[in-house]
C-alpha cells in the first residue's frame, strides 16, 4: 500500500470546518446554498438548464473559483466535491452500480481562503454509464465541464495506466465541439487555433482513487505529478499503432496548461464500510486516506484561479450563468460553442447592465443637487462632473471588450441626455423663483401705481428710485440661479411702457428732459442686455471646462481600463508560453525533435501575438475619443436650443 507523508496539519483547509464557521461563512452577501441545486439538467440525453440555479448565480456579483470534477461513474467524485465544500454529505454518493448524478449539480459556498470570492463546486453525471447508451451526451457534460471551470479534476481508479488514458477519450473530441474564433478557418489555422486552447482552458488535476501500487519509476521513488507525466509520455514512431497511443497523451498535453497536478488516494474505508462512506465518521476512515484528501483541498484552495474568459476578464457568479446559458443553447441547437462568441455576447449583455447600473448612479448622484434647485452653473457643474466620473468608474469596473467604444458612448449619450434634462429643469427653478422674487418686492411699487403716487410732477423720479431700489435689493439676494439677471431683463423691458407712460406724465419735465430720459431708459436695457449675455457667456465658459474636465477624466478611465484589458490577455498569453516551453523541455529530454520544433514554432507565435497584442490600441481607445469630441456640443446644444425657443 502506497503510504502518504504529507504533514497532519494540511487538514485544516479540508473537512475539517467546524459547522459554526460553515454557517457563518454561508452567510456571506453571495447567499445561502445550504445543499447542491441542478444546473444543467440531463433528461434522455436532453441538456437544460436549470433556472433556480441561473436565478441564484444571478445574485452572486463577486468573482468565482469553479471547479469541476469529471469521471467515469461510481468513481467517487462526489465525495471529493462534498469535502471541498467542507461537508460530509451534499451531493449524492449512491452505493449501487447506477450512476446517481445526472447532469450538472451546484454548490457555491464562500471561498475558504479568498474573501469577496467564491468557490463554485460543479458535480457532473458518471461518464460511460451503460444505461445512458449514448457517449455524445457524455462528450458533451465533459465539454461544459471544460468550457465552465477553472480548475478540472478528472477522477479514475486504479492507475494511470493506458486503459485509464483510453477511457479519456473526451479530451480527443475537444476540438470538434470548441471553437475558439466565430469565423470559418482554413486547415492549417485550425491546426494554429488547435495549440491555442493551453491559453483559455482550466488547470488539470488528475486524481486517482484506490491506488495501491508503490510510486516507483525505474526503481526510482517519484511524486505524484511525475507519475503522471510519466504516463502522459509520447511514443516515439509515427506508425497508427504510435498515433493511437500518443493522441489523447498529445490533446491533454496540448489543451491542459502545466504544470498539471496529480493525487493518488487509497481506499478510504473497509469494502464493508465503502457502501455508507457518507455516514462514516473520521474516526472510520483510512488516516492515509484523509490526509491525501487534505492536501488535495489544500491545493484545490490554494491553487485554483478565478474563473476567465478569452481576455482575461474575471467572471462573477452573474456571468457563469450567462455562459451556461449560452453554451447549453448553443448546444442545443446543435452548434459548436465557440469562446469567441461566448464572449461577445457575455460583453453584450454585460455591458448593457454596466450602462444602467453606471447611469443610476449618475442619477441616484445629481439627485441631491436637484432637491438643491435652483443652483448656479458652478454647483451644478462641479455635480455633474463629480458623479458622471463616478458612472464612469462604475462602468468600467463591470464592463469588457467594449473595444468600439459602444457602450461607453451610449453611456455618455444618456448621462449628457439626462444631465440637459437636469439644466433646463434648474433654470426653470431658477426662471420661477427670480419672477417670484421680484413680483414680491415690486409689490410695494404696484401699490404706490395703484395709487396714483407717480401720476404727478416729480412721478418719474421717485418711480426710476424705487426701482433702481428694488433692483439693487433683487441682485443682493443670493442663490437665484443660472436665470437671474434673464429674468430681470425680461421684468424690465415688460415695464417698459410703463415707465414711457410715467416720463411722459410728469409736468416737472421739459421735452429736452424727456428725451434724455428716454435714452438713458434704452441704455439701461442696453445695459440689462449686456449683464444678460454676459452671465451666459461664463455659465458657458464654465460649462465648457467642466466637461473639458470630464473628458480628461474618461480618458484616463478609459487609458486604465485599457492597460487592466491588455495585461489580463498578456497573462492569459505568459500561461500558454510558459506552459509551452515546459512542453518543449520534456520534448527535448526524451530527445523527440519534431516535437519540440513544432512547440518552438507555437512558443515564437505565441510570444510575436503578445508583442503585438497592443496594437489594437486605435480600434479600442480611438472611437472612444473620437466620440468624446462630441460631447461639449451635445451638451451646448441645450443652450442655443432654449434660446430658439424663448425667441
Amino acid at each position: 500500500m502506497y503510504r502518504v507523508s504529507h504533514p497532519p496539519e494540511i487538514l485544516r483547509d479540508c473537512q475539517l470546518h467546524k459547522p459554526e464557521e460553515l454557517e457563518r461563512a454561508s452567510m456571506s452577501k453571495a447567499g445561502l446554498m445550504s445543499s447542491p441545486i441542478c444546473l444543467v439538467e440531463n433528461v434522455n440525453g436532453s441538456l437544460s438548464v436549470c433556472k433556480q440555479a441561473i436565478e441564484f448565480l444571478s445574485r452572486i456579483n463577486e468573482p468565482v473559483v469553479v471547479v469541476s470534477v469529471v469521471g467515469l461513474y461510481r468513481t467517487g467524485k462526489s465525495y471529493l466535491m462534498n469535502r471541498l465544500a467542507g461537508q460530509q454529505s451534499g451531493f449524492a454518493l449512491g452505493n449501487t452500480i447506477e450512476s446517481k448524478t445526472k447532469g450538472i449539480w451546484m454548490w457555491c459556498v464562500p471561498h475558504p481562503k479568498i474573501e469577496g470570492h467564491t468557490l463554485v463546486l460543479l458535480d457532473t453525471e458518471g461518464l460511460g454509464d451503460v444505461a445512458k447508451g449514448d457517449s455524445k451526451n457524455d462528450s458533451w457534460i465533459f465539454c461544459l465541464a471544460v468550457l465552465l471551470s477553472s480548475t478540472l479534476v478528472y477522477n479514475s481508479r486504479g492507475t494511470i495506466d493506458n486503459t485509464a488514458v483510453e477511457k479519456l477519450h473526451y479530451v480527443v473530441e475537444l476540438t470538434e465541439q470548441i471553437k475558439i474564433r466565430s469565423t470559418e478557418a482554413a486547415v492549417d489555422e485550425e491546426e494554429e487555433e488547435d495549440c491555442k486552447f493551453v491559453q483559455f482552458f482550466p488547470s488539470f488535476t488528475w486524481v486517482v482513487r484506490d491506488f495501491t501500487l508503490e510510486l516507483e519509476i525505474d526503481g526510482k521513488s517519484v511524486t505524484e505529478d511525475e507519475y503522471l507525466e510519466f504516463a502522459l509520455q509520447l511514443k516515439k514512431g509515427v506508425g497508427k499503432k504510435a498515433s493511437d497511443y500518443n493522441l489523447p497523451r498529445q490533446c491533454i498535453r496540448n489543451y491542459f496548461p502545466s504544470p498539471r497536478k496529480c493525487f493518488v488516494f487509497p481506499s478510504p474505508a473497509s469494502p464493508q464500510n465503502m457502501t455508507r462512506l457518507e455516514s462514516l465518521h473520521e474516526r472510520d476512515l483510512v488516516p492515509d486516506f484523509l490526509q491525501v484528501t487534505g492536501h488535495f483541498c489544500d491545493h484545490i484552495f490554494h491553487n485554483s484561479v478565478v474563473k476567465t474568459v478569452k481576455g482575461g476578464h474575471r467572471v462573477t457568479g452573474k456571468l457563469l450563468g450567462h455562459l451556461v446559458e449560452i453554451y447549453v443553447n448553443t448546444i442545443k441547437s446543435g452548434k459548436v460553442p465557440c469562446l469567441e462568441n461566448a464572449v461577445v455576447a457575455l460583453a453584450n449583455l454585460e455591458n448593457q447592465t454596466a450602462v444602467q447600473e453606471a447611469l443610476k448612479a449618475y442619477q441616484i448622484g445629481m439627485e441631491k443637487v436637484k432637491n438643491k434647485f435652483p443652483v448656479g452653473v458652478d454647483d451644478i457643474s462641479l455635480e455633474h462632473q463629480k458623479f458622471s466620473s463616478l458612472a464612469t468608474a462604475e462602468f468600467m469596473k463591470r464592463s469588457f471588450k467594449d473595444e468600439k467604444g459602444k457602450y461607453v458612448n451610449k453611456l455618455r449619450e444618456d448621462i449628457d441626455m439626462y444631465y440637459i434634462g437636469l439644466l433646463q429643469e434648474n433654470e426653470m427653478a431658477s426662471e420661477r423663483k427670480c419672477r417670484d422674487l421680484l413680483k414680491n418686492l415690486f409689490s410695494d411699487m404696484n401699490k404706490r401705481l395703484q395709487d396714483g403716487e407717480y401720476s404727478k410732477s416729480g412721478g418719474y423720479e421717485l418711480y426710476c428710485r424705487d426701482r433702481d431700489a428694488v433692483v439693487e435689493q433683487y441682485r443682493r439676494e443670493p442663490k437665484k440661479g443660472v436665470s437671474s439677471e434673464a429674468v430681470l431683463n425680461e421684468f424690465l423691458n415688460e415695464r417698459g411702457p410703463e415707465a414711457n407712460s410715467i416720463l411722459y406724465m410728469d409736468t416737472k419735465l421739459t421735452e429736452n428732459d424727456r428725451k434724455i430720459e428716454e435714452q438713458k431708459e434704452k441704455n439701461a436695457l442696453l445695459e440689462q442686455k449686456f449683464k444678460e449675455e454676459e452671465e451666459k457667456r461664463i455659465e458657458s465658459e464654465r460649462m465648457m471646462q467642466a466637461e473639458k474636465e470630464r473628458q480628461q477624466d474618461q480618458m484616463r478611465q478609459m487609458q486604465e481600463k485599457f492597460n487592466k484589458e491588455l495585461e489580463q490577455q498578456q497573462q492569459e498569453m505568459d500561461r500558454a508560453i510558459e506552459s509551452k516551453l515546459m512542453e518543449r523541455e520534456e520534448m527535448i529530454k526524451k530527445n523527440m525533435k519534431e516535437k519540440a520544433d513544432l512547440l518552438n514554432e507555437e512558443i515564437t507565435n505565441l510570444k510575436k501575438e503578445k508583442e503585438n497584442s497592443g496594437g489594437f490600441m486605435k480600434e479600442y481607445v480611438m472611437p472612444f475619443v473620437g466620440a468624446l469630441k462630441e460631447i461639449l456640443p451635445s451638451v451646448l446644444k441645450y443652450r442655443v436650443l432654449m434660446k430658439g425657443l424663448k425667441k
